[in-house]
């Protein structure tokens, strides 16, 4: 009898391995559901909002409504900060506190801390497990996991203490704030910053804080440092005196993130200069400062030290091709992906010259690779404009407040021109989905493609029909 089950098994077990993306679905779906059933905890909501404050919902047992809590569970894991209720105002430190062990099991990967504590309790993994962490990280192979594991969680949890500890140390020389307040609102932002959640403690983000490099400068590496990704993390820590030996992805996740973080200053700054309600009232050096940081959080981070709603059209569509790119693959940022977009404009390139092979950096770029990006780049853009034609239909908001929204949910952004609370619950819903979609979509489908890999047996003949 055991062997005639066996085969099944096997087979079974082989479906599974062959299927980690799913896995990590799962994964981050059970999270969300978990954050949500705690932030519908009546302790999880404040007992008597500040005056002033927004009305706050509640359900009938006196926590947070269903909708509340599912947007903001899924706005954390997905580290996102996308939000529809007031989060220093609404809920509780038992609420926030929640919110903050979602946003670092959500930036760095609940397989990524599953596979840990696989190692704490166990020092071994097993081949699944191996598997799974290794679409959850994105690195090219399974059979060291256990180093490549211990470096994330060194690098993360390193890069939040040194910024948790500058941002604590600003709150009480410069605010005069206790030792509690000053390391709460450290680690807070820390971890937000790192893990691009754009989460904050304050109803206006970090607007107050527009003209303090203390602050803002420690926020923008972090957020510099998370939306790089491990892989290019791990080979700067052991080749950053060396360019010329880094490999083609870490070159190319560097250089776009260079490229994009200067043509974004100069752009977002020049566009809003003599705006009075942005960079208009700030001297030069804070203008700068307030540029440079936009530009850092359009790409997946979502906080803001400028008004959002007050920017210009123009700065809103800026902020569209930021958001939509994002940063680094097997990161804790959103968007396209750097390599993705870079990748499809060599392409173009190719096309366009008349060459026959697409090369990067030295480096010829397999069809394969062609394919996964096409088809990941038409999906995501598939998804935008879904999502938008669909808030258009439900909402009375315009088409340039719809865009930025549904980018911003997408790519795991979590900026607003001010409407989210504004939503209908169904719109609402349907940023869930966006914010699911965005934080695993990408990852989840482009591990189903690497592992479904397969060589044709017969090829059919070749026909070209007319393009453009």
């Amino acid at each position: 009898m055991s062997s005639r089950r066996r085969p099944s098994l096997v087979r079974s077990r082989t479906r599974i391995l062959q299927r980690p993306g799913q896995v990590l679905v799962a994964g981050f779906a059970a999270a969300i559901a978990i954050g949500t059933l705690l932030l519908m905890l009546p302790i999880a909501v404040v007992d008597a909002p500040p005056a002033g404050a927004l009305p706050a919902p509640l359900n009938a047992a006196g926590g947070a409504p269903a909708v509340v809590a599912l947007f903001t569970a899924t706005s954390a894991v997905c580290v996102t900060g996308l939000v529809v209720v007031d989060t220093p105002t609404y809920w509780s430190a038992f609420g926030e506190v929640v919110i903050l062990v979602l946003i670092q099991f959500g930036g760095l990967g609940i397989m990524t801390f599953a596979s840990l504590l696989s190692i704490l309790l166990a020092r071994r993994l097993g081949l699944r497990s191996r598997l799974v962490a290794s679409a959850s990280v994105r690195t090219l192979g399974v059979a060291d996991m256990k180093s490549v594991l211990l470096g994330v969680a060194k690098v993360s949890f390193g890069v939040e203490a040194a910024v948790a500890l500058i941002l604590t140390a600003r709150r009480i020389v410069g605010d005069d704030a206790g030792m509690g307040e000053a390391a709460w609102f450290g680690v807070f932002h820390a971890v937000s910053a790192f893990n691009n959640a754009g989460f904050a403690l304050f109803s206006d983000s970090l607007m107050g804080f527009v003209s303090d490099p203390w602050v803002c400068v420690p926020i923008m590496t972090a957020i510099v440092i998370g939306g790089l990704g491990f892989p290019v993390l791990f080979e700067l820590r052991r080749q950053v005196r060396f360019p010329r030996r880094w490999s083609m992805h870490t070159k190319l996740v560097v250089i776009g993130t260079v490229v994009l973080l200067v043509v974004g200053t100069v752009t977002i700054t020049a566009q809003e200069w003599t705006n009075p309600d942005t960079l208009g009232p700030l001297s030069v050096g804070q203008k700068l400062l307030a540029g440079g940081f936009a530009a850092v959080s359009a790409r997946t981070a979502g906080f803001n030290t400028l008004d959002i709603a007050a920017m210009h059209t123009q700065t809103w569509f800026t902020h569209d091709v930021l958001m939509f790119i994002g940063g680094g693959p097997a990161g804790t940022a959103g968007g396209l992906k750097i390599t993705t977009f870079a990748v499809l404009l060599f392409i173009i390139v190719t096309e366009v010259r008349g060459g026959t092979a697409v090369n990067i950096l030295g480096r010829r770029i397999g069809r394969s690779v062609h394919r996964e990006a096409t088809t990941v780049a038409l999906l995501a853009v598939a998804a935008v404009l879904a999502c938008t034609w669909l808030l258009l239909v439900g909402t009375p908001f315009s088409l340039d407040q719809i865009l930025f929204e549904s980018i911003s949910a997408f790519a795991t952004v979590g900026l607003s021109t001010g409407i989210t609370h504004l939503l209908p619950p169904t719109a609402q819903l349907l940023l869930v989905v966006m914010m699911f979609i965005g934080r695993l979509g990408p990852l989840a489908l482009a591990s189903a493609l690497a592992l479904r890999a397969r060589a044709a047996m017969i090829e059919l003949p070749k026909e070209r029909p007319l393009i453009g």
